[in-house]
Formats: structure tokens, sequence, C-alpha cells
């Protein structure tokens, strides 16, 4: 009871377009039968009023023999019952999968009219999602499997919602467009198409789980694939919602997968099935291992130990501090994207940025959910992290580094209030150390450091020695600054200016990183044509033959 009371205060507290939800509440839960697609309501699962989840496959929705009971992140209790497959199960979609032929559902020359089919179904989908009770709806489930603030989890749902209004009517199309060069000779000219793979599969992690799915789910779908999709079991519950309400806007059965499992049935399909192509979007470890199961025939979105530098101008202080907590500490520190170390020019140092990064952090509170459960490190292990940084010669603790307080999170899930700890830059780049505060910690958790102007080299030299190059921010307006920093270093999604921030995966960019032939991206036309196509060349040569034409001699 306690946490749905909880829940209920945090979702009241993210009004959007001046509207008060909690003036809306009862009407939007009267209402949740006119959503013809949901099985669910999000303000009642409960321990006492589990919810269920179900896998899809062969169009159908099917269970399994065996369910996995999910904890309810603020209080522990089961309150999701998730049908997963185990590996003797599998068979089913295996078969799904081998149906799909290499060439695809669709191509430029084998089925067009499914282009304008998915631009029909995302110009629906993207209408319905606009509604505010089914936007409210969704907005509410994510926070009920991943707490964050109602204006984070409805920030996912809308940019769902403006992708798929992206990509409505001839956008779809318009992806799978060719080009065509003059050949050597009249008759002949070769045309570039991009191609879909067939069969293949999709998994992500539970700190999206609406956004990270559904967008890799349909540009797998616009460019012909069939995918089978995996997220992860803990939150898999809005991405089976979604289905239904993809169904609903007249997505074939008969093209999408939808599958629970763990992860070691997970590797048994992907061996068995064989798909084309994979996507995975996670853990460094995680994907290091599927590349050499699967023979590198997968792209990846992976961990990310995200870097900011603040340049030597010194502006705005207050907005810098905003932008700074908010990539720190936003949804708990959960993102791929999160600011995980702070390189500050001593101008800053010098300047109150620390101190209003201090306040702005202790605003944050469980109640409106602006803090919240870390899902997968727990307290004990974010706090030993923190003691081995304080080991460091000059390293201390800059603010945090306390459990939070007077709640009914499970042990088996993180409660930290947002923590800074500061390690000096020299103590950074020794090898004893750099793999110790490099490490991720994916929580509310962040390094801070300071470099004078001449050690700008050094900062430039952890940067090149970092493995995972997803986002990045260069603070400063200085043009000079900004070219030394961006053209040394790699990162595939980096923000520059006064204004750069690490995170926000909005629609209108890439998001990805770079620096790896594996790198995927997610959002933008480039990323579905990188991901989920590849390029064929078809060379036609009719003719005719010159006059008098006779056999040569061998070559």
């Amino acid at each position: 009871m306690g946490s749905r009371l909880l829940f209920r205060q945090a979702r009241i507290g993210g009004p959007r377009n001046g509207r008060s939800w909690l003036s809306s509440f009862h009407h939007l839960s009267r209402s949740l039968h006119s959503l013809p697609f949901a099985t669910v309501n999000a303000e009642e699962i409960s321990g006492s009023r589990p919810a269920e989840v179900e896998n899809f496959v062969q169009g159908n929705w099917t269970k399994s023999k065996n369910s996995n009971e999910i904890l309810d992140p603020l209080n522990g209790e089961p309150f999701i019952k998730v049908a997963e497959v185990d590996e003797t199960e599998i068979q089913p979609f295996v078969e799904s999968l081998s149906k799909c032929p290499k060439h695809g559902l669709h191509n430029p020359f084998k089925a067009p009219e499914r282009y304008l089919l998915y631009g029909d179904i995302s110009a629906k989908a993207a209408h319905m999602l606009a509604q505010p009770k089914v936007s409210d709806f969704f907005t509410r489930l994510i926070q009920r499997v991943a707490p964050k603030s109602y204006q984070q989890a409805f920030g996912e749902v809308y940019v769902t919602q403006k992708f798929l209004e992206n990509f409505s009517g001839d956008q779809v199309r318009f992806l799978a467009r060719s080009f065509g060069v003059p050949g050597n000779h009249l008759g002949q000219q070769s045309h570039g198409f991009r191609w879909p793979y067939g069969p293949v599969a999709i998994i992500t992690p539970f700190n999206f789980p609406l956004e990270i799915p559904v967008l890799q789910l349909m540009g797998a779908l616009y460019m012909g694939n069939k995918p089978v999709v995996k997220v992860d079991s803990k939150v898999s519950i809005v991405m089976e919602q979604m289905m239904r309400l993809l169904h609903h806007c007249g997505l074939p059965v008969e093209d999408v997968d939808f599958i629970n499992s763990d992860g070691k049935t997970m590797n048994r399909l992907l061996l068995e099935a064989n798909p084309r192509m994979t996507l995975f979007t996670g853990s460094s470890r995680v994907a290091e291992k599927l590349a050499t199961d699967l023979k590198g025939q997968i792209k990846l979105e992976d961990a990310g130990f995200d870097w900011k530098v603040l340049g030597p101008d010194v502006q705005e202080v207050d907005y810098v501090a905003w932008v700074c907590d908010q990539d720190a500490y936003a949804c708990s520190g959960q993102k791929c994207s999160a600011q995980s170390i702070l390189f500050m020019h001593e101008n800053w140092s010098k300047s109150s940025l620390i101190s209003k990064m201090r306040n702005l952090a202790e605003r944050r509170k469980l109640e409106d959910l602006t803090i919240g459960p870390v899902l997968t490190f727990t307290t004990g292990q974010m706090l030993d992290h923190m003691s081995s940084l304080l080991c460091i010669p000059g390293s201390k603790l800059l603010f945090g580094g306390e459990p939070l307080e007077n709640h009914s999170i499970p042990h088996i899930y993180g409660a930290l209030k947002p923590t800074a700890v500061y390690v000096p830059i020299d103590e950074i780049l020794k090898e004893e150390n750099f793999e110790l505060v490099t490490r991720e910690i994916f929580g509310p958790f962040q390094i801070v450091t300071e470099y004078k102007d001449d050690q700008l080299p050094k900062i430039l030299d952890a940067l090149e020695r970092m493995h995972a190059h997803l986002t990045a921010a260069v603070v400063s307006n200085d043009p000079l600054f900004l070219q030394e920093v961006i053209g040394k270093t790699v990162n595939g999604t980096t923000y520059a200016g006064l204004r750069a921030r690490t995170t926000g995966a909005p629609q209108n960019h890439w998001f990805g990183p770079a620096g790896d032939p594996r790198g995927a991206g997610i959002g933008t036309p480039e990323a579905i044509k990188l991901v989920w196509s590849c390029h064929r060349e078809i060379i036609y040569d009719f003719g005719p033959l010159p006059k008098h034409w006779e056999v040569p001699p061998p070559t």
C-alpha cells in the first residue's frame, strides 16, 4: 500500500502543459477500459493484485511453464508475474524466425506496399500515444517498474510518439531510397539498394522500457526484417502493452515475436535460430560475449562511462550546475548517457559550481521519484566503490555518500543519495587507479576532478584511454577550445557549447557510440539504415551488343 501511495504522489508531481494530473486522475482511472489494447491498470498493480506478462509467438499470446515474480522496486512485494520461457520452450520461436527468408518480409523488389503499411501503422500509433489518457497510461506504467519522476517517464513516451510521427506516411519508403550510377556502356547501370537482413533479434535493458525497444523494433520492421524482441523481464510489461497497442494499430501479428526469458535461454535461442543480425543494448560484458557467440553478427549500444569537460570560460553557473545535476542524477543516474565524470577547469572550481550542484542534489527526494531505486547495484556495492575511491590520495567526498532513509526499497536494489567523489587528475591517470575510477556505476554516482590550462593534454589522455565512447559534453563557447577537445575525442553523441549536456536521446538526432564498427545508433534515418539494413548493388546490363561483335581471344 505504501508503494502505491508513493507512486501516486510521484505521478501527480509531474504536470504537463499546465494541466493538473491530480484533477484528471479519477477520470483516467475510470476510463482505462476505453483503452482498447490495455490489459492492466498501472495504478492497481500490487502484491495483492499482480499483473501478468505473456509471450507472443507465431501470431498468438502464450504463457509458459514457469513464471518469474518481479518485486515492486518501492516495497519489495511480488507484483508482476512474467511468463518466462525456458530452454525447452524455445522451439516455436526458432521456427517462427526460420520462416523469414534472408531477403526479408519486404524489400524494394518484394511487397513494396508494406513500406506504406508501416507508414500507416506509425501514424496510427503516434496518434494514440498523443492522446493524454494513453500517454499517461504508459508514463505511469514506466514509473511502476523503473521508478523515475513523472516528467522523466513522460519524456520517454513523448520521444517515442514523435519518432512514430516522424516515420508516418511516405517516410518509411524513403528509408529504402536507392541510387543509380551510369555504367561503362549503353544499357549498363548500377543501382544501390538498402536490403533487410531477414530474421533478426532485439535485446534491450530496463532503464528505458518503452523508448529503446519501440524505436529499434520499428526501425527493424521498416526495413523489412522480422524481429524477436526481448526486454529485461523487470520492465517487460511496458513493451507487452505497447505490442498490444501496435496490433490494435494494424501491426501484422506474424511480423514480430516477443519473448520473456533469462539470459541463458535467450542465448540458446540466438544460437539455434541464428538471426542474421542482433541488436543489443546493455552491459559491455554481455555485449562482448554475444559478439563472440554470434560471430560478429551484432550491433551494440553498450555501456558508457560518459564525460563532461568544462572549459576555461566560466559563465551561467546556475544553468551549468543544473545541467550537471540533471545529467548525473535524473532517473537516479540510470541512463547509459549519465554524466559519470566531470572534468572542470580550475576557473570553475573557484566558482560556486560545486556548492550549487550540492544544493540541487539535495532537493531530490524519493517522494516524487527524483531519486529512487537503483535496479542493478545494491546500496552496499555503491558504498564499497565509494570507499575504494576515497582510499586514493587526495580524494574526498563532495556530497552524498549515504543511503536513502525512510524507505521500503528491497535490499536487492540500491538506495543512495546523489553522490559525488573528487579524485585528483594525476591520481586518476595512474595505472593502478584508472580502471577503478572509470568503472561505470549505474546509479546516482559521479567522479569530479579539476585541471589547469597546461593539464588539458592529461584530460585528453584520460579520454583516449576510456573504452566506451557513447556520449560526452564540452561546455564552452570558446571555439578554439571546442576544436581542440572535439578533434581529439571520439564519443558518438557529443554536445558542444555552453548548453552542452551528456544525457538526451531525442528523436531528432543520432544517439549511439562511435569508434567501434559494431556500434548501433537509434532514432534517425541514418541510424535505422545503418543498423537494420545492408547495402545491395544490382547492376543492370541489358545491351545492346556492339555491331559486328565477335568472340574475342581468351584472356
